[in-house]
């Protein structure tokens, strides 16, 4: 899960200050503890998941009514003064039509191309589901 900014020339940054570091189930993605970026206190894993890894998105709105989602490729591990856990992810398709239906405060991120199930699973619910 990660709060997103806006799109913006392909590219979408999304950070949290919470993350799995397990993503293949066996080893463990390199994570410095950092404080946590609103309160400075306490500790916030800052997971630095491996560069060209392949992602899915999921930008539900609150609604229920349709969800977008993205595939796309984690071309950094920034350290934007944000959330501690950030990916500048590039946007494989239409990210102008992402920018202008932009939606939800929260986004869910899977590692790998889920793109097939969720247009088969959303509609099972009730959601149109929309891959930009």
């Amino acid at each position: 899960m990660n709060d997103p900014t806006y799109p913006h020339q392909g590219m979408v940054t999304c950070a949290h200050c919470t993350a799995p570091r397990r993503l293949d189930g066996k080893n463990y993605a390199p994570t410095p503890i950092m404080t946590h970026f609103e309160s400075d206190y306490g500790a916030a894993p800052k997971v630095e998941l491996p560069i060209g890894t392949e992602i899915t998105m999921i930008c539900p709105d609150g609604s229920q009514k349709e969800w977008l989602g993205f595939k796309g490729t984690i071309t950094e591990n920034p350290y934007y003064d944000i959330c501690r856990t950030q990916y500048d992810i590039q946007i494989k398709g239409d990210w102008k039509k992402l920018l202008r239906d932009h939606r939800g405060f929260h986004w869910i991120m899977a590692c790998g191309d889920y793109s097939k199930e969720l247009e088969y699973a959303v509609p099972k619910i009730g959601v149109n589901w929309t891959l930009v």
